[in-house]
């Protein structure tokens, strides 16, 4: 059997330059599709069982995020459930991943994928709950469904937001609020008892349907990041956020997570408003309560490694989360996890994953109730 490279299924995406044996594959990471960015890839490789394969991806280093292939390792998987990291190297310009595969057919990603099927099934089984309604915001610039899931009593008096993949290819964000859901609602968790006493969620698993189907790492299907269209967006560019923001100020907001993936930092860390001029005294207070007991609650979440400080410039009230600190006031963080590992507690088989982003999204009830508490 001739080996054979494809991607023409959900969230795939790759260029083939070459790939005329398992020792001399040569592809090219694909652009999001209507913007220049280069990071995402997600693919499936056949007959080359038992062969050592040397997979070339020639344009790395001229990658939107090149630090991000630094100690870096690949994902892989035969059955798409199962993920584990295979050798990978870095040379400044081109990645180089080395397996020898144990099945005729094996996938390779950047990061383990979170399939908009099971993006479905995780709303649908969301709203079996009695504690849940889902509600449909509109519709995506492909006509894609925007859901929201509204988790306890809307007539409570504390209001928690929760966004993820507003980047798509982060997908380790959607796994944590999959984790983060299943803790909410699970009767027995003592957090998730209390929360749903006290606040309603307001939920939105993936914010950029578009961007997950067609194998983008960053932008929506009109070339959007949606990151950067909160202070004007649009129903023609980015209905996304346009949707969600008018809700928002519908509802109100005292607590917004906004969660992401980093693709250089190996490390989870939160990212602040302080960069807004009005930034206030009991602002830090709050983001760093919220910081210290995520600690406690998890020693997967650090607060050593980040974004160093940054002043302020146009862009900021364009980002989310200091976008709704400006507005409402709450506290409002940007949670990012790693594509990587982390760095101090590495896992040599399958580094961070989607079941250690999940249980991330469990722990963080903790803070939140806390955080809730002491406003």
């Amino acid at each position: 059997m001739s080996i054979k490279i494809s991607s023409q299924f959900d969230a795939g995406a790759i260029d083939i330059v070459s790939a005329t044996s398992a020792n001399a594959i040569d592809l090219n990471i694909r652009k999001d599709s209507h913007a220049d960015i280069t990071q995402w890839f997600y693919f499936r490789l056949q007959g080359a069982q038992g062969e050592p394969c040397t997979i070339r991806l020639l344009n790395a280093g001229k990658s939107a995020y090149p630090a991000g292939w630094e100690d870096y390792r690949a994902c892989a998987s035969y059955d798409r459930i199962n993920w584990f990291r295979v050798p990978t190297s870095f040379d400044g310009n081109v990645m180089t991943i080395e397996h020898t595969p144990a099945m005729d057919s094996v996938y390779y990603a950047y990061f383990e994928p979170y399939s908009f099927e099971r993006h479905l099934e995780l709303l649908d089984r969301a709203q079996m709950s009695e504690s849940v309604r889902m509600v449909d915001l509109g519709n995506t610039v492909d006509g894609r469904d925007l859901n929201m899931l509204v988790i306890g009593d809307p007539a409570a008096s504390k209001k928690v937001w929760v966004i993820a993949r507003q980047h798509p290819g982060e997908t380790m964000a959607e796994w944590f609020v999959e984790g983060m859901l299943d803790a909410l609602l699970d009767p027995a968790h003592p957090f998730g008892r209390q929360l749903l006493k006290e606040s309603v969620f307001y939920v939105v698993p993936n914010m950029n349907p578009d961007g997950a189907a067609r194998g983008n790492l960053r932008t929506n299907a009109a070339g959007a990041n949606l990151n950067r269209e909160w202070l004007n967006p649009t129903m023609a560019r980015s209905p996304e956020v346009f949707l969600v923001k008018q809700k928002m100020h519908e509802i109100g907001c005292d607590l917004f997570l906004d969660v992401h993936g980093d693709e250089g930092l190996p490390y989870v860390f939160v990212a602040g408003s302080e960069a807004l001029p009005n930034f206030s005294a009991a602002q830090a207070a709050a983001q760093r309560r919220f910081m210290d007991d995520f600690k406690i609650a998890s020693p997967d979440f650090q607060d050593v490694h980040g974004y160093p400080p940054a002043p302020y410039t146009d862009e900021v009230l364009t980002m989310g989360s200091p976008h709704i600190t400006h507005a409402f006031g709450c506290l409002s963080l940007t949670l990012e996890l790693p594509f990587k590992d982390n760095a101090n507690d590495p896992d040599e088989q399958v580094g961070w994953d989607g079941a250690r982003s999940a249980r991330l999204g469990a722990a963080v009830l903790q803070p939140v109730l806390l955080s809730l508490r002491a406003q």
